[in-house]
């Protein structure tokens, strides 16, 4: 399990994280959206495609594009559509599941393709 925290909030916590370039990529419905504003900027990443930013709010301060996803990303990167990451200061940080988890919680190995795979069905439904 892991939980992206900025200023005292729990941004986004999941057992189902997926990591990619060292960045662990929260399921959408992972977030607390209160915490969420739109952003305006946008990157391109060569292999993963345009990524859309929000602006995190919390304990009355602002932290300006802190959080990124890719809403169509190329085929390369279908695994974390919609996925968000962490940056500016937001500490992602590991959480004990009391009786252990299925996996390392990263995304990675048979937990990880089972739950992604659970998760794009669910997703098409």
């Amino acid at each position: 399990m892991f939980r992206a925290v900025w200023n005292g909030a729990v941004l986004a916590e999941s057992g189902h994280t997926v990591k990619v370039e060292g960045n662990h990529y929260f399921p959408p419905e992972s977030l607390d959206r209160q915490y969420f504003t739109a952003s305006q900027t946008t990157s391109t990443c060569p292999w993963k495609g345009q990524a859309r930013y929000y602006h995190v709010r919390a304990g009355g301060t602002t932290n300006r594009d802190a959080a990124w996803y890719y809403p169509d990303p190329s085929p390369a990167a279908s695994g974390i559509a919609g996925h968000v990451a962490f940056w500016h200061g937001v500490q992602v940080e590991r959480v004990p599941v009391p009786g252990g988890e299925a996996g390392d919680g990263t995304g990675r190995g048979l937990a990880g393709r089972i739950a992604g795979r659970l998760h794009r069905l669910a997703a098409r439904r």
